[in-house]
C-alpha cells in the first residue's frame, strides 16, 4: 500500500527535516570550537569605561570589538592602531590593564 502524501504528512516531514538540520549545525557549531559563537559584548553601561582604558594603555587607535567574561579576562578591547596592527587590550573588573596581545604575537608594546 502506497499511501497518498497529505498535507500533513508533508507538513511533519518538513518539520522533522527542519529539527535534524537545526540540531545538526548546533552540535557542528559547538563542536568546532567557534569562540566566535561564545563572545558576549560588552554592556553598554560599562563599554566606554573599558574603551577609554584600553585606548589609554595603546596610546590611541579605534576600538573595534569588544567582549566580557572572555578566558582571560573580565573584559577584552581589540583595538586597531593608526598602522594597521590589532591589540587585544584584557581588564580586570575594576578597568585595570592585566594584559595586551598584539595580532603580530606581541604584546602590544612598541619596544
Amino acid at each position: 500500500m502506497n499511501p497518498k502524501p497529505t498535507r500533513k504528512r508533508i507538513a511533519v516531514v518538513l518539520a522533522a527535516a527542519a529539527v535534524v538540520s537545526a540540531g545538526t549545525v548546533g552540535a557542528a557549531r559547538a563542536l568546532s570550537g567557534d569562540d566566535d559563537a561564545r563572545e558576549h559584548p560588552i554592556p553598554a553601561s560599562e563599554r566606554d569605561r573599558a574603551e577609554q582604558a584600553a585606548l589609554e594603555e595603546t596610546g590611541g587607535g579605534t576600538v573595534t570589538g569588544t567582549e566580557i567574561d572572555d578566558e582571560e579576562s573580565k573584559y577584552e578591547v581589540e583595538v586597531t592602531l593608526d598602522d594597521g596592527h590589532q591589540v587585544d587590550v584584557q581588564l580586570d573588573e575594576d578597568f585595570q590593564v592585566v594584559g595586551t596581545d598584539g595580532d603580530d604575537g606581541s604584546d602590544g608594546s612598541d619596544d
